[in-house]
């Protein structure tokens, strides 16, 4: 439960601490004097984005902390999941920096908004008006049902089965799609990859085809310089492989004065080995160059194949080529086998269905099993808060479709008059039934929950004295089992606390503050009189106020 709460620098509050207990408490204040930024500040602690705006000086940094005793609500396992260090004495604090950045700290490890909205689901429930609006949205009626069914593992499998079917289904449309798509380009698909594999691509073909096309197109030229090579090489007089013998017996002559002489004709030696290879090689060329017409035609359409595929593409080699082809194989192949993938898809789409489906039926089974003991107990509350005619209907019906929630609809119905007909509940009740209403699956949730604090914010909007008289007894009950906080108007209600805050809005040197302020039996005296019958304080109210508290 919520042991103590500190607050500064945030709002009209400069610096606030409450002290808090277990059991039922009452927190009133005029309108205006600051019970909503009570919430506003707990609400930080429990993960909600903050608001540079709510900082009271700008150049100050508000810090917000709860100390919450948490022993005996087994949350070991909460803190190990999300990497936080388990304390019985829990204090998680805000902090809203002048900057504007915020930070949160849980036993001084920080911790992100996500891990305080997990941990502060867990901590404290707040009801504001906006959740009694609720009353009439299946999503609610559903969260209600499944919470008293302890339908929570159930239902987190069926949303993991739900979403993988969902999953599967839209790779089915994708491939159908992707089908329809490969069949309206199919046959031009296949002409394009037939007739790049007319030219059997091959890498580095296309140099080799330009090469082998030079030289034929030049076997004249080619044979004529080659001879002619070859000729001033082995000329008997004048050629260069003479010369160079000539110039290698003149250096042999010399080896025999120094070191430097003999490697001139070691070198030299060289030059003369590497010319006769030289000599050999041109010979071998001019050999093999001959005129082929055959083979130059054949040279020459391999190449005009590739210049107009490579056009065609507007690619620039065969490598890219390569590419292309490998592409539309894919695609080819994507085609003739799409019947086959769609159809091993539909097996396994009717697995996931079959699987889902199972669950929604056992979250289903267990709903319908709690709903006659949540209506009898409801029923039974609402005859305790001053509705002793009312009847409600749970219509729970199972359909073919899946949704987030299972396969169910569900419908809340009210009839609040004896002998009158049921009727969707948020249309057949008026704003103080809805309140009532909500406090009786409030009180029912209560005893199948753990969970150590819920603050009611005025759910006795719309209630006559008489009945928040009884909406009291009932929170009060609840207050034996979970710490139980109201903010209210009514002082029906207000006397019904085991412990009163009141919160109210003074001037110190002309600035207007926030206060709280634990009244004493005496203070609380003068808050009820005040509540009852105004500022004046009369001796009835007086009266009246002290009746109320004993």
């Amino acid at each position: 439960m919520l042991t103590s709460l500190s607050i500064k620098n945030f709002a009209l509050i400069e610096d606030a601490h409450l002290q808090l207990q277990d059991q039922f408490t009452i927190i009133t204040g005029e309108t205006g004097a600051g019970k909503s930024i009570l919430l506003g500040a707990l609400s930080l602690l429990l993960g909600k984005r903050a608001d540079l705006s709510a900082i009271r000086n700008p150049e100050k940094k508000c810090v917000i902390e709860g100390v919450f005793q948490i022993e005996a609500y087994d949350l070991q396992s909460i803190f190990e999941k999300n990497d936080l260090d388990y304390e019985s004495q829990t204090i998680i604090r805000r902090e809203i920096l002048p900057s504007g950045k915020s930070r949160a700290f849980i036993n001084d490890t920080p911790a992100t908004l996500q891990k305080l909205g997990v941990l502060g689901n867990l901590l404290v429930d707040i009801h504001s008006q906006h959740e009694t609006l609720s009353i009439g949205e299946s999503d609610y009626q559903f969260q209600v049902i499944d919470a008293l069914a302890d339908n929570k593992q159930l239902l987190q499998n069926y949303r993991t089965s739900y979403k993988a079917y969902q999953q599967l289904i839209q790779q089915l449309n994708n491939l159908k799609e992707n089908q329809r798509e490969a069949a309206a380009t199919y046959d031009y698909n296949l002409f394009l990859l037939n007739e790049l594999k007319e030219i059997n691509l091959k890498e580095g073909m296309q140099e080799e085809l330009e090469t082998q096309y030079q030289e034929l197109s030049n076997v004249e030229e080619l044979k004529e310089n080659l001879s002619a090579a070859a000729h001033h090489l082995q000329q008997e007089e004048l050629g260069a492989v003479s010369i160079l013998q000539e110039v290698k017996n003149r250096l042999l002559a010399l080896e025999n004065y120094g070191e430097q002489y003999q490697s001139l004709s070691e070198r030299i030696q060289s030059v003369l080995i590497e010319i006769e290879d030289m000599t050999i090689e041109i010979e071998r060329l001019e050999n093999r160059v001959e005129a082929d017409p055959e083979t130059l035609m054949y040279v020459n359409e391999k190449l005009q194949q590739l210049y107009s595929v490579q056009k065609k593409h507007h690619l620039d080699s065969v490598e890219d080529l390569l590419q292309l082809q490998n592409s539309l194989q894919e695609k080819v192949a994507t085609s003739d086998n799409a019947e086959e993938e769609i159809e091993a898809l539909n097996l396994k789409i009717e697995e996931s269905k079959t699987k889902t489906q199972k669950l929604a039926t056992q979250l289903f089974d267990k709903r319908k099993k709690v709903i006659p003991g949540f209506v009898k107990s409801a029923e039974k509350i609402l005859t305790q808060v001053g509705m002793p005619d009312a009847k409600i209907k749970v219509e729970l019906n199972n359909t073919n479709n899946f949704y987030t929630t299972g396969s169910d609809e569900i419908k809340w119905k009210l009839a609040a008059n004896k002998g009158g007909s049921f009727n969707d509940i948020k249309k057949a009740a008026s704003g103080g039934e809805l309140s009532r209403i909500t406090l009786a699956i409030k009180s029912i949730l209560a005893r199948y929950s753990k969970l150590p604090t819920i603050i009611f914010d005025e759910i006795d909007t719309g209630v006559s004295g008489d009945i928040a008289q009884k909406m009291a007894v009932i929170m009060s009950a609840m207050g034996e089992d979970m710490q139980v906080i109201s903010i209210t108007h009514l002082p029906q209600i207000a006397a019904k606390g085991n412990h009163h805050f009141k919160v109210f809005k003074a001037a110190e040197n002309n600035i207007t503050k926030t206060n709280i302020l634990q009244l004493n039996k005496e203070q609380r005296v003068q808050e009820l009189a005040e509540m009852l019958g105004g500022k004046e304080k009369s001796a009835s109210a007086i009266a009246h106020a002290k009746e109320l508290l004993n």
